[in-house]
């Protein structure tokens, strides 16, 4: 036995970047391993659900999780997690606020399994068999399945959190602060998000080329465009979501000659990151003539791709549902 703090890290629906970030500490994870142990990490150790039912609640110091919740199967390991936790921080975009993943809240589950299982043209599946939760083959014997849910939740929709570190993914740098913070007992007060409560624009190296104020004529898609590598984006009619999101990333994309798309979330003063970029383009439109509003907005045709690609579950728009849909309906949908 040990008295080093015990920490968990726990992988839900997403990519694995959170995963790959955490290794990214380079050499600085011998430093972290010596101080804590790690008692349950699926990706990297031998140790099973049953190795945390058999612990004392509370007993990890703290536990990342990192994704969001989609499964039954995720559903039920965060709250174990919970349980047995004195902290637990949401690790990533996706576990922070959906990311990625929860961008299939466009659709119900019965229209990303007919999708996936029918008619994706790689697929062979004549009879239109599509996966269930228990099966039981001629033999009597059985298997079962996560249970697939109609809706993607950030982490803080199902437990109860105590901080977030954003990005996707998170810096090794926030990383490294925010692990020495808990080992130091010099954490900030419950519900922190653990990077720099600015905008992403406060720190950009183009800030110096924002204009004050800006008309947009017509928006430019990245990959047709050829972008000064110094000017502001949003100065070349270009989207970039660094008015609405929080800094700490470092300016990676834009190092990169890409803009900013949100991965950082939004500051505390902004409660819907998409609505709050939204609100700022389409006021900066320069006409007032429906289709002339029209065609400048066409060179944004994903909307929910391009303001809510990582924070779809946050979503205060998201209520608006067919009229077709019942209350009943919609509230099983959330289930």
């Amino acid at each position: 036995m040990t008295d080093k703090p015990k920490v968990a890290f726990y992988w839900c629906a997403s990519c694995g970047g959170c995963e790959e970030s955490t290794v990214d500490l380079a050499e600085a994870i011998l430093d972290v391993a010596k101080l804590v142990d790690i008692v349950f990490w699926p990706v990297a150790i031998d140790a099973k659900k049953k190795d945390v039912e058999a612990m004392a609640d509370g007993s990890i110091a703290v536990s990342l999780i990192n994704g969001a919740i989609r499964t039954s199967e995720q559903e039920e390991m965060v709250r174990l997690l919970r349980r047995k936790s004195g902290l637990v921080i949401a690790y990533g975009s996706c576990a922070q606020s959906g990311g990625i993943p929860a961008l299939a809240n466009q659709f119900t589950r019965e229209q990303i399994m007919r999708v996936v299982y029918e008619e994706c043209p790689t697929v062979d599946n004549p009879n239109k068999v599509h996966p269930q939760e228990t099966y039981v083959d001629t033999d009597g014997i059985g298997v079962t399945l996560p249970g697939f849910r109609n809706i993607v939740r950030s982490l803080d929709q199902v437990i109860d959190v105590d901080y977030a570190l954003p990005g996707c993914p998170p810096t090794p740098k926030l990383l490294a602060e925010a692990l020495q913070a808990i080992l130091e007992g010099k954490l900030p007060p419950k519900g922190t998000v653990l990077a720099p409560d600015v905008a992403q624009c406060d720190t950009c190296p183009r800030k110096d080329t924002k204009p004050q104020d800006v008309s947009y004529l017509e928006f430019k898609r990245p990959h047709w465009t050829d972008m000064d590598p110094e000017k502001c984006f949003l100065a070349q009619g270009i989207v970039c979501m660094g008015p609405a999101t929080r800094s700490g990333c470092e300016s990676q994309c834009i190092s990169g000659n890409m803009p900013c798309t949100g991965c950082f979330g939004p500051t505390s003063r902004v409660r819907d990151q998409g609505a709050k970029i939204i609100s700022s383009i389409c006021s900066s439109v320069a006409s007032e003539e429906s289709d002339q509003i029209k065609s400048v907005l066409s060179g944004i045709p994903d909307p929910i791709g391009t303001f809510y690609r990582y924070g779809l579950s946050k979503c205060l728009l998201r209520g608006r549902v067919d009229t077709a849909v019942t209350t009943s309906q919609s509230q099983e949908a959330r289930k």
